[in-house]
């Protein structure tokens, strides 16, 4: 019951994620002539903790071991670390470079709240510029785990710190939670 209830955590949060990033291309209802608007299901907090986080940490790790040497966990089915998974290695990391340059695209969707119940600042002028460094920053790991070259992810995992810094010093590094997102 543990492992499902896993796997649906898992597939649900990716069904938010593409949900979330396909808002554009999603077909019309029958009938309604327009697109289903996204839906806003977690805090700020709730996708960085679960997506952009996690997939950052596979990003970063690359850069001390090779995940071609990464020994695949005794079940990779049920493998909690990305790198020695079904999808590991390589994979893994072009696999998290994807899903934070697509988790971007959660980030922008009007109604998010920060963890403070604080709107998340989409109206300001420099959102959609940190937005788009995470975007961007994302590509390069992505284009650098296609690379399987570990000098690249080094160059991949600074572009990741810078576009994180850029957000997290104006948004997140506040005195109290209270002060975030302002």
């Amino acid at each position: 019951m543990g492992f499902r209830s896993i796997v649906f955590v898992v597939l649900g949060g990716l069904g938010t994620l593409f949900s979330g990033c396909a808002r554009a291309q999603a077909p019309a209802r029958a009938g309604s002539g327009a697109a289903p608007a996204a839906e806003v299901h977690g805090t700020l907090a709730q996708v960085m903790k679960g997506i952009l986080y996690p997939s950052s940490n596979v990003i970063f790790a690359a850069q001390g071991q090779n995940p071609a040497d990464v020994k695949p966990a005794d079940d990779a089915s049920t493998a909690t670390n990305p790198l020695a998974s079904t999808y590991g290695g390589w994979q893994a990391v072009e696999n998290s470079a994807i899903a934070l340059t697509e988790a971007a695209n959660l980030l922008t969707i009007p109604g998010r709240k920060c963890s403070n119940g604080r709107d998340v600042p989409l109206q300001n002028a420099d959102w959609p510029k940190f937005v788009q460094g995470l975007r961007d920053a994302g590509m390069t790991a992505y284009k650098a785990a296609q690379s399987k070259n570990q000098d690249n992810i080094l160059e991949a995992a600074d572009a990741m710190t810078t576009a994180c810094a850029n957000c997290h010093d104006k948004y997140r590094e506040k005195p109290t939670i209270a002060d975030r997102c302002m």
